[in-house]
């Protein structure tokens, strides 16, 4: 499990995965590429603060073995695109009262209405549940190899390399995750982020 979460999940994207989004959601192949190397950083980012304490990653493990284990990410991608999914209920656990956070921030960094930030987070949910879970267990000789303390450290150690790294990915992390969840956030920062983000000069 050395290569970090958020480029490997990106990486598995490429192609034709990110195109299809392109397409449902309207975007251009670059915005699009630039939105999701964002949203993976915030999305792996919450969840690795949820599993920071025992009881989370113990929920989080349950619902990866329960629901999500054994699927692959293009059926995953195709039912999301189909309009299933259940992107809104897993960000309703992931994100919280954070929701319309993520959107805002989301949309602040990269120039996405907060509409299709929103639709982009809640499409995005299930592959990062999915890859998650392939992660966990595919590699570790079934289920039982793998731990919720595991899960815990990993996602801690991933979360602590995108606010290490910075850039669009950890500014917007920070940003929704590390305040009081009061709906006040302000993103005037990472408004600025978005000019040299989408101008090609932002650093994943």
């Amino acid at each position: 499990m050395n290569t970090p979460l958020t480029n490997d999940l990106l990486g598995q994207l490429q192609g034709q995965p990110l195109a299809d989004i392109s397409n449902q959601l309207g975007l251009s192949p670059s915005q699009t590429e630039n939105a999701v190397s964002a949203a993976l950083p915030l999305l792996l980012g919450a969840l690795g603060r949820n599993a920071s304490q025992p009881q989370g990653a113990e929920a989080l493990f349950g619902a990866l073995q329960r629901d999500h284990a054994g699927l692959d990410i293009g059926s995953v991608l195709g039912s999301v695109l189909g309009g299933g999914g259940q992107g809104g209920s897993i960000l309703g656990h992931v994100l919280g009262g954070r929701q319309q956070n993520a959107a805002q921030g989301l949309g602040a960094a990269t120039g996405l209405g907060q509409g299709q930030a929103s639709s982009l987070l809640q499409m995005l949910a299930p592959l990062v549940m999915a890859y998650l879970a392939k992660r966990m267990f595919a590699g570790n000789g079934g289920n039982a190899a793998a731990s919720p303390q595991q899960l815990g450290d990993v996602l801690g150690q991933e979360r602590q390399s995108i606010a290490q790294q910075g850039g669009v990915g950890g500014s917007l992390m920070g940003a929704v995750l590390d305040r009081d969840g009061d709906g006040d956030t302000d993103f005037s920062d990472l408004i600025g982020l978005a000019g040299s983000f989408l101008g090609g000069g932002g650093r994943r």
